[in-house]
């Protein structure tokens, strides 16, 4: 390899092919960098070289340049990654990884974004928190766009794993922890869309126990990370659903009702940018199930009724969690206008569904229909949905979980 072989080998390993892109990012001109990638290759000014360091992940004398005087460089490389458990490692005990530990990192990583809506969130989680563990360790081996698309893809694991934690296992606290993890990673790779995602996310966890002022400052936080990047109306809509659910639990349903509304409003007009590929939870017909739950929660029971209706025929088969959310909503729409047989057959179809895709949420909405059956608890459909809620394997796998 011709002139530099260090600087060039550094600069393909980082994720810039070319001159052009390593000028690109360090605001210099092309000719600079050819500059520095020659035989001999001229010191970089002050700025210059800490720039460098930090694209690149090398202390310059590492990158092929002799400083002019034989001043000592600064070896070492910190990073925030030490409040997740790894300490900062010296750059030049590491062995930097290709700019294809990037992609072969965020394939897996895609695979387990696919794999949630059909393995069950006990045997994929093990595997999530695994990967974010080695994408820990590859933060510390890249450099450049190479370590930000893996910090990017390494949020959205941390991200899977406290979903799963919170929706799935019921795990508020873990969550909380493996949440903080999530938007770390996203401050490494500096991507303000999945930090939005990733505190949006955050402030479930104290609207489920009725902290409105937490879950506000929380989505607050969420809406300016938005308004940093170029955000899609889909994006934008969701924070809305989600400051809506948060109201609605913390006892303002006409506040999540407006919100709603809002979203509505949003989808509608649309927008420039694609959405990012990791949301892959929300669409419009999700949406309407947030609404058709609100209307309940306000006591609006008919056009609940109706806006679940829709979303049930609208959701498609691979969709089995949110089916059995939407089915538990139902039944309690049935159960709070006082028809228990109709809301029983709703509860039954629910558990027909978790037998099949386990979701802790949607146990949770059979559970509080059960609850709101109560005055009705000797009529035959409930002994019967008792049977079956009570059954020896619901009851194990509940309780397992």
């Amino acid at each position: 390899m011709a002139g530099n072989p260090r600087l060039k080998a550094a600069r393909i390993a980082a994720g810039y092919p070319s001159q052009q892109d390593l000028a690109d990012a360090l605001k210099v001109g092309v000719r600079q960098v050819r500059r520095w990638e020659s035989a001999t290759p001229p010191y970089p000014h002050p700025e210059q070289g800490q720039a460098l360091v930090r694209l690149l992940g090398q202390d310059l004398e590492s990158l092929g340049f002799v400083h002019p005087e034989g001043a000592p460089v600064d070896r070492g490389r910190r990073t925030i990654l030490a409040a997740v458990g790894l300490a900062a490692v010296p750059t030049q005990a590491v062995a930097m990884q290709p700019a294809t530990a990037a992609e072969d990192y965020e394939a897996v990583t895609r695979s387990h974004r696919r794999l949630y809506w059909s393995v069950a969130p006990v045997t994929l989680h093990p595997a999530a928190v695994a990967h974010a563990t080695l994408g820990c360790a590859l933060l510390t081996e890249t450099a450049g766009q190479t370590r930000a698309r893996i910090g990017t893809a390494l949020a959205e694991s941390y991200l899977l794993a406290g979903r799963i934690e919170f929706f799935d296992m019921r795990e508020p606290e873990r969550a909380k922890q493996t949440l903080l993890r999530a938007l770390q990673a996203a401050g490494e790779a500096d991507d303000v869309l999945i930090g939005a995602g990733i505190l949006a996310h955050m402030a479930f966890i104290p609207a489920w126990v009725g902290d409105r002022e937490a879950a506000v400052e929380r989505m607050r936080a969420a809406r300016t990370y938005a308004r940093r990047g170029p955000a899609s109306a889909e994006l934008l809509a969701w924070l809305d659903a989600v400051e809506a659910e948060c109201e609605t639990r913390c006892g303002n349903p006409r506040t999540a009702l407006h919100l709603i509304g809002h979203a509505e409003d949003v989808l509608a007009r649309g927008g420039e940018h694609d959405s990012p590929e990791w949301m892959d939870w929300f669409s419009p017909v999700r949406l309407a199930a947030f609404k058709g739950n609100t209307e309940l929660t306000a006591g609006h029971l008919p056009q609940a009724r109706t806006t679940l209706l829709g979303v049930l025929d609208a959701l498609g088969p691979s969709e089995e969690k949110q089916t059995t959310v939407v089915l538990g909503d139902l039944a309690a729409v049935e159960a709070a206008a006082g028809r228990p047989e109709e809301a029983c057959g709703y509860a039954v179809r629910a558990l027909d569904q978790l037998g099949r895709t386990w979701y802790a949420m949607g146990m949770d909405r059979v559970r509080e229909v059960r609850r709101a059956l109560t005055p009705h608890q000797h009529e035959q459909c409930v002994r019967d949905l008792d049977d079956r809620l009570y059954g020896w394997q619901t009851t194990v796998s509940a309780l397992a979980r």
